[in-house]
């Protein structure tokens, strides 16, 4: 390693966020610039540990000690060489993932870890700055046409990879933009969508094609699709939301998160003036206490929301591990993240029973606490005894996560069996019970991060390279399985 004593010298440190009353004005990302030498600081931190967790830690490989001492010795063009050779979209990853990478790095044993994560977008954003990100065409061409369905992370990195093998390649996205949800679910201050669009024009420029519009199974039955190209990935997600049936659900006012955070990006892209669920001067609680909870939080603070409650039916986390949650294991610790630091009440194991409303309108929720019980190996939450609670509320947004991918034509008409969670089923080369059809990211492994979807995207694409082509040379990070990571 550049400095063996490094994490010795320094602490982590990460770049400051903008102040709050600044960025809440605008919808920039949150963080401010990092000089070299602070980050040069933080890759020294990385140890010479003999066996590099962090590799293991993150579901793509990413060399992350080579390219940490690369970074330390000022070798930019060979850190980002070693960055692409494992990750297509480091500078998503590098805003979007939970850096399950940070969480088996070996000095967290008992210190903070490397700052992995900000040294990763820090190569590529470089990387980009200085034109040395160029399309990499492939040299011949196969003859052989692969459809992609979706173009959230997985779809995209399948796309890129088979583009770059060789092979004809169209994306076809129901939506009238591509990107999936990292288009409209992420908001603007988690991730910049010049990021996304100068990385579509790479891909456009290597050969794939991109058609927005499409509903497959619905604007393009199945049965040309199937006649049309010689392989067909499904990368569609796990777009089906997790509902809240209890009393009142119907009232207006009440919402699933995905109807809402899309109205921000839309609102960013200059579609609309004003969002139509806006939460300007309005009490809010939000359902949910993920990252799409969170996403909804800092959009209403964005909104200029009166109020707003973020529920949990879970305990609120410990500060540190406990010890039935030790390193390298993924820490189920209490976070802030950059909306929970921009306001909001966190209210952790309630429960809300109710939709209280007026002429059909929204006017509060009736909730009781709940306690986490566990018995046989299983887990309920029991209502607390005389918990009962009212709370104003003028919008609810429910970000209780999503149960599988979406019953409809395409499914149906391509007649793919599902596995026992409800994701489309598959074997060990991410192939489906129809021939030639595979599916790869959220669609077939369920609700998981952004860093498996890319992971899943490149060996998807490796094995319908291989069915096509006999043998191939893309890499393949991770085998498939049906099992959300949480």
């Amino acid at each position: 390693m550049g400095d063996p004593r490094g994490f010795l010298k320094h602490d982590r440190h990460l770049p400051d966020r903008r102040p709050v009353p600044v960025r809440l004005l605008d919808w920039r990302e949150v963080y401010e610039s990092f000089p070299d030498e602070d980050l040069r600081r933080q890759a020294s931190r990385c140890m010479d540990c003999g066996i590099p967790f962090c590799n293991d830690g993150c579901p793509l490989g990413n060399l992350i000690p080579d390219w940490n001492d690369l970074v330390y010795r000022e070798h930019w063009q060979g850190a980002i060489e070693r960055l692409h050779a494992t990750n297509n979209f480091p500078e998503f990853t590098g805003r979007l993932c939970p850096a399950p990478c940070e969480a088996a790095c070996v000095l967290g044993i008992n210190e903070p870890p490397v700052t992995i994560k900000q040294v990763e977008v820090s190569i590529v954003d470089r990387a980009w700055e200085e034109g040395w990100i160029r399309p990499l065409p492939p040299q011949e061409r196969t003859g052989r046409q692969v459809a992609v369905i979706g173009s959230g992370p997985a779809g995209l990195a399948a796309a890129q990879q088979l583009t770059r093998a060789g092979h004809d390649v169209v994306v076809f996205e129901r939506a009238d933009r591509i990107g999936g949800l990292l288009r409209y679910g992420i908001p603007e201050f988690k991730m910049e969508k010049r990021h996304l669009d100068r990385r579509l024009a790479q891909m456009e420029a290597e050969g794939t094609e991109f058609r927005t519009n499409v509903d497959v199974g619905v604007d393009l039955p199945v049965e040309e699709l199937r006649s049309d190209y010689d392989a067909v990935v499904l990368a569609c997600g796990a777009t089906q939301w997790r509902d809240l049936p209890i009393p009142g659900r119907d009232l207006e006012g009440v919402h699933q998160a995905m109807e809402y955070l899309p109205w921000g990006n839309r609102l960013q892209e200059g579609d609309v003036d004003r969002s139509p669920i806006d939460a300007e001067g309005r009490h809010v609680v939000i359902i949910g206490g993920g990252d799409t909870g969170a996403d909804c939080l800092g959009t209403a603070h964005r909104q200029g929301a009166a109020s707003i409650h973020q529920f949990e039916i879970m305990p609120r986390p410990p500060d540190e591990r406990p010890d039935a949650n030790p390193w390298p294991t993924w820490p189920m610790v209490y976070r802030v993240s950059s909306a929970h630091e921009e306001g909001g009440e966190r209210v952790y194991a309630i429960n809300t029973a109710e939709f209280l409303g007026e002429d059909g309108r929204l006017t509060g929720l009736r909730t009781h606490r709940v306690e986490q019980v566990f018995e046989d190996g299983r887990m309920s939450f029991e209502p607390v005894e005389s918990s009962e609670e009212e709370f104003r509320a003028d919008l609810v947004f429910l970000a209780m996560g999503f149960t599988g991918p979406e019953q409809g034509p395409l499914l149906e008409e391509l007649g793919l069996e599902l596995d026992g969670r409800g994701n489309v089923g598959r074997d060990g080369g991410y192939a489906t019970n129809v021939d030639g059809v595979y599916v790869c990211g959220d669609m077939g492994r369920g609700q998981s991060l952004i860093v498996w979807a890319i992971a899943e995207g490149r060996s998807c694409a490796a094995a319908v390279d291989r069915a096509l082509s006999g043998s191939t040379r893309l890499p393949s990070p991770v085998a498939p399985t049906a099992a959300p990571l949480r």
